[in-house]
Parts: structure tokens; sequence; C-alpha cells
């Protein structure tokens, strides 16, 4: 009676923090949906902000988001597959390496502020790109590494032991197994570790308020030198340093759900590329 006892409590205890975590999310979707939806229109979306961010929509902010995270997964996608290809199939089982995954490990847990003043020493005044879409895409960049090094090892790892050796067989090399055999099979979960960078480096505000952010700028940036606007900088503008917050709230709002809506859609797209390579991987 006491082992079946337990086993109900249990599980009743996970059923109830899944529910509370389902009613938490949507709750909050829920609230941001009802109060920014009446800001959403197309007026809002193609429009740039104007008369002190007062008027006008949100066109260039959601431009300059996606234009960051394209930068930032430019940098760390390739820079974080290299990295766990090395780890996965190079490094030794040595200090060395335990020291290095333990350092990546580690820099997923550093406060996003302390990345932005690392960006606005290295890349703005070390490098010289100034404050700029380049300084704030690589900062963020810095940002999605150890998330993106951390899946992509996992996902190689997990690379059956009997496909190398079918490879090597074959007479296939040790590069060749891994960038024809390794690294295909392993790209789905890959794309999950990128997801999930895309949904962090998307909301952050801190990183970019020292390195590229603008608190206004009247174009799209069209070089890589330049400032951009940013959903979630723009966001905290209208929320803080706006000269009519009130005003404001409801396109505060609007701004929030357009942002909700660009990260679910990226991963959308994330997760219909990885369910393809799946169903690739297995027909063949």
């Amino acid at each position: 009676m006491g082992r079946k006892l337990k086993d109900k409590s249990l599980t009743f205890i996970l059923w109830a923090s899944m529910f509370a975590v389902i009613l938490i999310l949507f709750g909050i979707l829920g609230f941001v949906i009802v109060q920014g939806a009446g800001a959403l229109s197309i007026e809002f979306l193609t429009q740039p902000p104007r008369n002190s961010m007062t008027e006008g929509g949100i066109l260039t902010p959601i431009v300059g988001t996606i234009q960051l995270i394209l930068v930032s997964i430019a940098f760390s996608l390739p820079v974080g597959i290299c990295t766990a290809i090395y780890l996965a199939e190079y490094a030794k089982d040595d200090i060395f390496t335990t020291t290095l995954r333990l350092a990546i490990r580690s820099l997923a847990g550093v406060p996003s502020i302390v990345y932005g003043l690392f960006g606005l020493s290295f890349f703005c005044i070390t490098l010289k790109f100034n404050p700029s879409l380049l300084s704030a895409g690589l900062t963020l960049g810095c940002i999605a590494l150890p998330l993106i090094v951390g899946a992509a090892e996992t996902a190689l790892l997990a690379v059956p032991q009997s496909l190398r050796y079918a490879s090597y067989a074959l007479g296939a090399s040790k590069w060749q197994t891994i960038s024809k055999v390794v690294v295909p099979t392993a790209m789905p979960s890959i794309l999950t570790g990128a997801i999930l960078s895309v949904g962090r480096v998307a909301g952050e505000t801190a990183p970019i308020m020292f390195t590229g952010a603008a608190f206004f700028t009247p174009g799209i940036a069209k070089s890589l030198f330049q400032e951009v606007m940013a959903l979630p900088f723009h966001v905290y503008v209208l929320a803080t340093a706006g000269t009519s917050i009130d005003k404001t709230r409801p396109l505060q709002y609007g701004a929030i759900l357009v942002l909700l809506i660009l990260v679910l859609g990226i991963t959308l797209v994330g997760i219909i590329m990885r369910a393809r390579l799946s169903r690739r991987r297995y027909l063949m």
C-alpha cells in the first residue's frame, strides 16, 4: 500500500506541475494577446516609428531584429558545429578537453549583461567595430555559442559507432566519414540547438544596448557597421524612456506580441526543416 500511495502521489505531483506550467504559459500568452492585438495592423507592421515613437509602426525594429539573428547565427552556427566536431571526434579524454567542456557549459550560465560589456570592450573598442549591427550580432552569437556547441556535441556522440565503422570499411577517410555520414545524421538535433539559441538571442536586451541597438534610427541598416533598432530594446525604450509611456502602452504590447510571433515563426521553420531532414535520412 505504501509503495502504491507514493507512486500515485508522485504521479499526481508530476501531472499537477505540468498543468501549472501550461496554465502559466497560456496565461502569459493570453495576456499579451489581449493587450497587444488591438495595436496590430498593416500600418503597424509596415511603417517605421514616428513622432517620438508614439505613432507609426515597428518595421525598423522588426527588420533590425531579423538582421541581428542572421548575423549571430552566421557566426555561432559554423563555429559551434566545428567546436562540437572537435570535441566529439578528435579531442582526447584529458584535462584540457574536460576544462574546455566545463568552460563551455559555464558560459551558458553567464548573465547577458556580462556579454554586453564584453562585446563593448572587445568588438566595439578593441576591434574598432564601434556600436553597430556587426558588434551586436557577434555579441549575440557569443551568447548562442554554448547552446549550439552543447546540442551539437550531444547529437554527434549519439550517432551510432556502427555507421562510422561501416564508412571506414568502405574506404572513407575520417573527415569523409564525419562530413558525409556523422554530421548529416546528427543535423536534425543540431538544428534543435540552433532553434533554442535563436529563441534566446531574439529576446536579449542588455547585450545589444551596449553594442549596437539604437534608441531611434530613421531607416533600416544597410551596412554591418550601422546601428539598428531591435524589438526587445524598442520595447524597453517605450516602457522606460518614452515621452508618453501611457500613450505608447498599446505599442509596447503590440511589439511584444510581434516578437513572440517572430520567435515562434522561426522555431516553426526550424521544426519543419528538422522533420524533413529526419524523413530524408529515414528514406535513405
